[in-house]
């Protein structure tokens, strides 16, 4: 058996120790390959992020170049006038009758006769309703024949006292006598007007059963109808007439409008209201302040006020809800424009004045807005403003004049 020395032992080991080397060299290389492929597809991705937003802000460009335009933009022109133009305070009225009677029985008896057609327009003193009227009649002939029976009484005791003046001038009958005829006179002349009263109060009863129109006007439906009963002074009314001609609104303004509303009154102005229909865009009649309440309603911090209408075409109807417009005062030589050309950015306004070609963004303060009109400060009249293509216009841009009426914006849009 051969002796291992010192060299034979290393001879034998020499395999192994350069083996381990070689494994290390092999799984540091694979690893540094797994880096390298994970940068490189990072830096794939990274570009491909990179070519997506850089299109999308191409596109975004493009978009905006197209909508902005490159050349000149089409406007429509519009001419800031120099006017006139009201102040107005807007409100909801309802429509309410000057007069309305509700018209009841004041004797009890039985309806014969209707004499009026619903809704029909009747004139002071048109017969109405006919209540059976022959006892009250019988009544009245009682109290005449009463009358007449005192009457005759009076005169015969007016007669007597006659004598008695004249027999106690001659000293034919003692004073005592002459002074109770004198007093008999008298109580009879009692009697006798108490009978005229009785007699009065009866022909009273008797108009009432032919019931009259006390105003002109337009009745309702009918309530009653012959052969019903009726009673004297009950709740129930027999028939109901509104005044249509002339008929009132009552509409309600803040406490804060009174003051200038006072003030225009002092002066014996006549202040203006129309009345519109519920979408405020058709005028249905147009009247004038005739009063003001007499006191502030504390729970919402308005105040009444009522105003007179014609009312010759019956447009106007009791009880109808209208839009009303109170002419408070009237600005003279104002700047106004069209309301479609003044846009907004927050709380700016601005306008578009063309000058050389160019629209020029300015500031305006806006006013008293009457429709499609509106009074402005900051530009004068005579200047010419755009009022199309809003979504265009830059401060500076170039701009030409649309021979075709192109629509303009809606006024208040925001302008980035």
């Amino acid at each position: 058996m051969p002796v291992e020395t010192e060299e034979t032992r290393s001879s034998k080991y020499v395999a192994p120790d350069h083996q381990l080397p070689a494994v290390s060299v092999v799984k540091t290389g694979s690893r540094r390959k797994h880096i390298l492929v994970w940068i490189v597809v990072l830096l794939l991705f990274a570009l491909v992020i990179f070519l997506v937003m850089r299109h999308h802000d191409d596109t975004e460009k493009a978009a905006s170049s197209k909508r902005r335009g490159t050349g000149p933009v089409a406007i429509t022109p519009v001419t800031a006038q120099t006017g006139d133009i009201g102040v107005y305070l807007d409100a909801i009225g309802t429509v309410t009758p000057v007069y309305t009677a509700s018209i009841t029985s004041q004797v009890t008896g039985q309806v014969v006769a209707v004499r009026y057609k619903e809704g029909q327009l009747v004139r002071k003193g048109a017969a109405l309703i006919d209540i059976d009227d022959r006892p009250f009649r019988a009544q009245l002939v009682q109290a005449q024949g009463t009358l007449q029976h005192d009457t005759h009484v009076l005169g015969q005791a007016q007669m007597d006292l006659d004598r008695y003046r004249a027999a106690w001038a001659g000293n034919a009958i003692p004073k005592q006598q002459l002074d109770d005829q004198e007093k008999i006179v008298l109580q009879d002349q009692g009697t006798v007007k108490t009978d005229e009263g009785v007699v009065q109060f009866d022909e009273v009863q008797v108009t009432y059963c032919h019931i009259h129109a006390p105003i002109t006007g337009r009745v309702g439906l009918r309530l009653v109808d012959p052969g019903n009963t009726v009673q004297a002074s009950g709740t129930n009314p027999l028939v109901v007439i509104t005044q249509i001609q002339p008929i009132t609104v009552i509409f309600t303004v803040a406490e804060d409008s009174l003051g200038q509303i006072e003030q225009q009154l002092k002066n014996k102005a006549k202040l203006t209201v129309d009345a519109y229909d519920r979408t405020a865009m058709k005028k249905i009649a147009g009247g004038t302040l005739i009063s003001v309440d007499n006191q502030i309603d504390t729970t919402t911090g308005t105040v009444k006020l009522r105003a007179q209408y014609d009312n010759k075409d019956n447009t106007l109807f009791p009880n109808e809800f209208v839009n009303t417009r109170l002419l408070v005062t009237t600005l003279h030589g104002v700047t106004l424009v069209p309301t479609s050309t003044i846009q907004h950015n927050g709380q700016a306004a601005f306008v578009y004045v063309i000058k050389n070609g160019k629209a020029q963004m300015t500031s305006v303060k806006t006013g008293t807005t009457d429709g499609l009109t509106t009074q402005v400060q900051g530009i004068a009249g005579g200047q010419v403003i755009a009022n199309s293509s809003f979504d265009k216009l830059q401060n500076g841009s170039q701009v030409t004049i649309s021979k075709q009426q192109l629509p303009s914006e809606a006024s208040g849009s925001d302008t980035p």
